[in-house]
């Protein structure tokens, strides 16, 4: 497991910001497992887990009284902290690397809005690289245009930045993380994140073991562009020995993760009994089967435990995304394809008169769904959103059924084409619709036209999906279909490409739709934070969901479900 930025920050001794100090290993030895450690565990299998009796706590009073205990000690501690400047920003850094920042949101947003204020009105006057670096990406995650020539004081008078700053470990890795929130148009931080990138790289030969594995680990997995949650456990685990706040920010984190974990499981045993329930399994043999997958991505999008009915309820429409795509990719011939589609089109259960029986079925669940979701959410929020669901449903159906005459024909579209096709038919758009509605904020008229529309923060994140998707060349598991790729179109229509160049293409693509997304998420309308945020944990999710390894496994995906549902630290 690797190292975060923070974790490097914390450890720094007083010496100078070159000396790393001894971190401590991240130790799975330290969590309680429920199930025997030699037992291979997939996660396409695995259900049994969460059959066994939820834990409980032997002293369930004091267990919330220490609780609550810590959650004073920190919030008298932000309070302490929260005027020292750099003090107060190494805290928030804790706490949401931590994954408990959602208990502290007012906290953090009086920090935060004091240093922008100051920043705002007097500029920025500290010298010290990992400070503005740290200041610039955490007022810019929380939603402050930071400008990004607050960097241009570590730049020389030819304009580069200084050569000294090599040796400054702790500020280029801050500046690495900073410049992952850059727009399109902000070529200091296109700059910051070559020159910081390139300078960490050739360090990493002076770097013993531990250091090199920490700063090749952040290059990999920046912040900006992981899960939070997802990563605390190594966190927690890679900080050991730290004092002060460190240490109840430690402790709270740490009952904090189990009691989450807690409720993630009671939503898992929900969402396999709805899945046995709708018998899909058996009259799909062929089709994936694997909640426990399909659930991750909720997990993921929506990561407050508060939201626990919205993770169940998003799940499900989730599968049928998977189910339809088994559907067109590997059960249905073309003229079947068609009917059906039609069908949806219509969405009319008498449209499916002469369909095969399992297509009957999965649109009769298709209805179900929707009409549930629907009375929920107007139910709780006044609006019922069934148009738009179905909307979204078509429009999906469609994009499969364009991809299935491509493949049934021979016919290999124009690049532009297949991915402005791709974007619908990620699924992306059925996702964050479904999100949107069932989060219930700034649901008016305007907004829901907008949301049906593919608005930027959802054709940014989905092509991002397609293409990291078609980045991978290993199939998902247990499909026997076929897909096109981005790749495969690119190479035929610019004869003489390479492979690699094809791949560097998409890299490069890839790069300029996060600037998008970054730019659509520093912009405070029309959309919530809370939806701008699952737009963003789609595309930090999406690089555990899509790489495969040669097994046609997701190894590193099946190690963070079984760290996050099944392993927990002792009590």
């Amino acid at each position: 497991m690797g190292y975060s930025v923070a974790v490097y920050a914390f450890s720094i001794s007083s010496g100078g910001p070159n000396k790393i100090t001894e971190f401590g290993q991240s130790k799975f030895n330290n969590v309680v497992p429920l199930r025997p450690a030699s037992q291979k565990w997939s996660v396409a299998q695995d259900r049994t887990s969460l059959y066994k009796p939820l834990r409980k706590h032997t002293h369930h009073d004091e267990f919330y009284v220490k609780h609550a205990q810590r959650f004073d000690e920190v919030r008298n501690a932000f309070r302490e902290t929260g005027e020292n400047g750099v003090e107060g920003l190494k805290m928030i850094d804790a706490v949401q690397r931590f994954g408990i920042d959602y208990h502290f949101n007012e906290e953090i947003e009086a920090i935060l809005q004091r240093q922008y204020m100051n920043v705002s009105n007097h500029g920025e006057s500290i010298q010290d690289l990992y400070e503005v670096a740290l200041r610039f990406r955490l007022l810019r995650q929380q939603g402050f245009h930071v400008p990004a020539d607050v960097f241009n004081k570590f730049k020389n008078k030819e304009g580069k930045f200084k050569q000294d700053l090599r040796k400054d470990i702790k500020g280029l890795l801050g500046l690495y993380e900073a410049s992952q929130l850059r727009i399109e148009g902000e070529d200091i931080l296109d700059e910051a994140e070559r020159f910081s990138s390139s300078m960490l790289k050739a360090g990493l030969e002076h770097l013993d073991h531990q250091e090199a594995t920490f700063v090749e680990h952040t290059l990999e997995h920046p912040y900006h562009k992981s899960l939070a949650r997802f990563m605390a456990k190594t966190f927690l685990n890679d900080l050991q020995g730290q004092n002060g706040w460190m240490t109840v920010l430690q402790e709270l984190a740490k009952t904090d993760f189990n009691m989450v974990q807690s409720t993630h499981q009671r939503e898992l045993l929900q969402i396999l009994k709805w899945w046995k329930d709708l018998g899909l399994a058996e009259e799909l043999k062929l089709a994936r089967d694997q909640p426990l997958k399909w659930y991750m991505w909720p997990m993921a999008i929506l990561p407050d435990p508060s939201l626990s009915d919205q993770r169940i309820e998003l799940t499900k429409p989730i599968s049928m995304i998977y189910i339809i795509d088994d559907i067109f990719d590997v059960y249905g011939t073309l003229d079947e394809l068609t009917l059906f589609t039609e069908a949806v089109n219509k969405w009319d259960i008498a449209a499916f008169e002469k369909l095969p029986n399992y297509m009957k079925i999965c649109f009769k669940i298709l209805d179900d769904i929707a009409n549930e979701i629907s009375n929920k959410v107007h139910k709780e929020h006044g609006w019922n959103p069934v148009d738009s669901l179905r909307k979204a449903w078509v429009s999906l159906c469609n994009a499969f059924l364009v991809e299935a005459k491509w493949f049934d024909s021979g016919h290999v579209p124009k690049a532009h084409e297949y991915l402005k096709n791709g974007v619908i038919s990620s699924g992306v758009h059925i996702v964050l619709v479904h999100s949107f509605f069932l989060l219930g904020h700034g649901i008016t008229r305007r907004n829901v036209e907008l949301v049906d529309n593919f608005p930027s923060i959802i054709t940014s994140t989905a092509a991002i999906l397609r293409l990291w998707d078609d980045l991978g060349s290993a199939k998902d598991e247990n499909q026997n279909g076929h897909d096109g790729s981005y790749i495969e179109c690119y190479m035929k229509e610019h004869q003489g490409s390479s492979m690699e160049n094809a791949r560097q293409n998409v890299t490069h693509m890839i790069s300029d739709l996060w600037k998008r997304l970054n730019k659509e998420c520093l912009s405070q309308q029309p959309f919530s934070a809370s939806f701008r945020q699952g737009s963003l944990n789609i595309a930090r999710m999406v690089p555990l969901m899509y790489s495969y390894d040669d097994t046609q496994s997701l190894p590193h995906l099946e190690e963070h479900m079984k760290s996050l549902l099944f392993e927990a630290f002792p009590y």
